[in-house]
């Protein structure tokens, strides 16, 4: 058995594409159009994972957009996407300047959550050990639910 992908339903493929893509750093590795099926698949790889992505098709985010309007709930259900990342604070801070919501800051050093535009919880954890306290993520408050 072998990981091949996550499947995330979004409700706008462009606030989607810019949140996991443009601020979140993944790559676009494939995309696929179903003219009679009315919907668009988007598959995303983190770059450390986009040569063996590109090979196998795995590990991967595919991103479903129905083209008919959906409103989707049930992120909290769903769990979450958790990504290994070289620098929490950065990755954080891009977010946070992108107009993301940091729900559970990165006040460790090691571990944050926050939510795609559909609600989809993402916990990014810190390669390695866990960098040292910094502010102002040391003095951040949980906000909302993740």
């Amino acid at each position: 058995m072998r990981f091949l992908h996550t499947m995330v339903r979004v409700a706008d493929l462009e606030a989607s594409l810019h949140f996991y893509r443009d601020l979140l750093g993944l790559v676009e590795t494939q995309r696929k159009e179903s003219q009679a099926g009315r919907f668009t698949l988007v598959y995303l790889a983190a770059p450390e994972d986009l040569e063996r992505a590109k090979g196998e098709q795995a590990p991967e985010i595919e991103l479903t957009y129905n083209w008919e309007s959906e409103c989707y709930s049930g992120g909290r259900n769903f769990g979450h996407i958790a990504l290994l990342v070289e620098d929490i604070y950065a990755v954080c801070a891009r977010m946070q300047q992108g107009g993301v919501t940091i729900l559970r800051p990165p006040r460790d050093g090691h571990m944050a959550f926050f939510r795609s535009p559909d609600g989809i919880s993402i916990e990014l954890l810190q390669k390695g050990e866990a960098l040292p306290m910094q502010e102002p993520w040391a003095s951040m408050v949980n906000s909302g639910s993740w």
